[in-house]
């Protein structure tokens, strides 16, 4: 279970004066979550929280009962998945991938076994020694998520990662993280702005807006009795 408890962040911004995001609420352990709201209500800044790349000024974070508010990113048991991918473009795929495992790249022979199988389970067999530059953006997204996969988190985050990718393509890779948080029995955030995504990918929802994290709910219940912000952002 992830673990929400009166955690409170106020971000200062000379434009527009403080801003606090604030959550209160749990996660059942191995649900797809996805967490949607307007631009700016504070998406992203939820998952920093999580990632540890935030930290909050009250309330705590917990995984399982443990504490890990105040724990370095490295230190959570997290796997992240940002927009931009995050590859290096003098690597190759497989080298993208076994940085997951060890950043070093001292693999032993398992350890590049575990890296072929997770390009393979992601279909990118055959294309270990391709570099990005040589990959279409699908085919990046996909390294991208060979690597979570190679790392074996039972927390996953997913902070709008396929928004570049034309609705097919998007299709495809929201499949392909399911399987992922099925094979590691993970539970995932995703940060989307897409209501389709959320169709296809979604246990439950988190609503965000004006820094007010709403306890999640399934969606389909959500979408038959929607808080006035989310009728407003679907247009109906």
């Amino acid at each position: 279970m992830l673990e929400f408890d009166h955690l409170s962040l106020t971000q200062g911004d000379p434009s527009f004066g403080d801003f606090t995001l604030s959550a209160d609420f749990t996660i059942p352990v191995g649900k797809r979550v996805a967490v949607i709201g307007p631009s700016g209500a504070g998406k992203s800044t939820l998952l920093s929280l999580i990632g540890g790349f935030e930290a909050p000024d009250r309330g705590a974070i917990r995984w399982q009962g443990r504490d890990m508010t105040r724990a370095l990113p490295h230190q959570r048991p997290i796997a992240h998945l940002f927009q931009d991918n995050n590859l290096f473009s003098h690597m190759t795929a497989a080298e993208n991938v076994g940085l997951g495992i060890r950043p070093n790249l001292r693999l032993s022979r398992a350890e590049k076994a575990r890296v072929a199988e997770a390009l393979a389970a992601v279909g990118l067999s055959g294309m270990e020694a391709r570099r990005p530059g040589e990959l279409s953006g699908g085919q990046q997204s996909r390294v991208a998520l060979a690597r979570v996969l190679v790392q074996e988190k039972p927390l996953i985050l997913l902070d709008e990662p396929f928004s570049a990718l034309g609705p097919a393509m998007r299709g495809e890779m929201i499949d392909q993280a399911i399987q992922v948080s099925d094979r590691l029995s993970a539970t995932m955030l995703m940060v989307t702005h897409d209501i389709a995504d959320v169709d296809r990918f979604a246990d439950l929802v988190i609503w965000v807006e004006g820094g007010l994290c709403q306890p999640p709910r399934v969606w389909a219940e959500m979408k038959a009795d929607p808080p006035q912000g989310l009728t407003d952002y679907l247009g109906s």
